[in-house]
């Protein structure tokens, strides 16, 4: 098969797959077959991280944590958006243990800095989600010279979770979620021209190639963190600002708005994986999806790599990473 065949057949199942599974009326009819008590847990005591916490699958998330007690650190970009949040979430919540930090993840050194300072400052943090992430219409790069949208979904992921390991170490029970997307299945992991240099640059493509990569780390951390439950998830279609930016995808919001998931429906599966015990008793470095654990892959889409690939990508990231990072 062509490689124009390969990518048609793979859209035409993701978005068969997608039509009946990632829709809210699939939301509605997996959450029959919920448990409800594993979300009926205190957090208190617990401290929680999550990137991108002002709007969308993130702020739901915060929220639904605030609300069973948990401690939040929300790592947001935008001051003002982030603190409307936090004084929401405290007003919604009862709960005070809320806390801003502001930060652009497309700023490679700046997320070293920041892990690095954050576990100076604090003792604990039992689960890290990263759930920021950004679609570019076109190509730009950082001010280290990385393209943009790498640098926040895959660089930034990186080496925030990296830096925050040994504190997650130390820490009760750690967890780390990553928030990936379904488009991933239709990308095959590159080990090559992460910076999209080479070739036409499609915002949306290099976008589900980015969940790919973040699908990779995580079943590579998995297999060198014994001690740290990891997991990577996908929200289904959710109606957030992401999608609902005009110029990434905007025939697809227009036509399937009334399909798509709220943020709570998008980020049930998040809560689910980072404080239900349910969840900690699936293996590490697994694919979720209203909360079941799936494969990673569609059937004959030819998206798997070789263990090579996958530990030459990572170290790739790890030389790159290590570039930035401040002495």
């Amino acid at each position: 098969m062509g490689n124009t065949t390969m990518s048609l057949y793979r859209n035409s199942a993701w978005f068969l797959k997608g039509m009946t599974e990632f829709t809210r009326s699939a939301f509605l009819s997996a959450a029959k077959h919920f448990v409800e008590k594993d979300l009926e847990v205190s957090m208190a005591g617990r401290v929680f991280m999550i990137t991108g916490a002002n709007s969308g699958i993130g702020r739901a998330t915060a929220m639904a944590i605030a609300k069973r007690g948990g401690t939040v650190h929300m790592v947001c970009r935008n001051k003002d958006k982030a603190e409307e949040a936090r004084a929401d979430i405290v007003k919604e919540s009862g709960n005070k243990e809320i806390y801003v930090h502001i930060l652009d993840l497309s700023e490679t050194r700046k997320v070293w800095e920041f892990a690095e300072a954050f576990k100076r400052k604090y003792k604990a943090l039992n689960v890290l989600i990263n759930n920021a992430g950004c679609i570019m219409s076109e190509r730009d790069v950082n001010a280290e010279g990385l393209e943009k949208s790498f640098a926040t979904n895959v660089m930034g992921v990186y080496i925030l979770t990296r830096g925050l390991i040994p504190l997650l170490e130390k820490s009760a029970e750690p967890r780390v979620i990553t928030v990936s997307s379904g488009g991933m299945l239709v990308q095959k992991l590159r080990t090559g021209n992460l910076q999209t240099e080479i070739g036409r640059y499609d915002g949306t493509m290099v976008y589900a190639q980015h969940k790919r990569q973040q699908v990779v780390m995580t079943e590579q951390w998995a297999k060198t963190h014994s001690n740290i439950h990891f997991s990577v998830m996908h929200p289904g279609w959710v109606d957030t600002p992401v999608v609902a930016v005009a110029n990434a995808m905007p025939d697809f919001h227009q036509s399937m708005k009334d399909s798509l998931r709220t943020p709570e429906q998008g980020a049930d599966t998040v809560v689910w994986l980072a404080i239900s015990e349910a969840a900690a008793t699936k293996p590490s470095g697994s694919f979720f999806q209203d909360r079941r654990m799936v494969s990673a892959h569609l059937p004959l889409a030819w998206t798997h790599s070789s263990q090579l690939e996958q530990q030459k990508f990572m170290s790739v990231m790890e030389d790159l990473a290590k570039t930035f990072q401040p002495h």
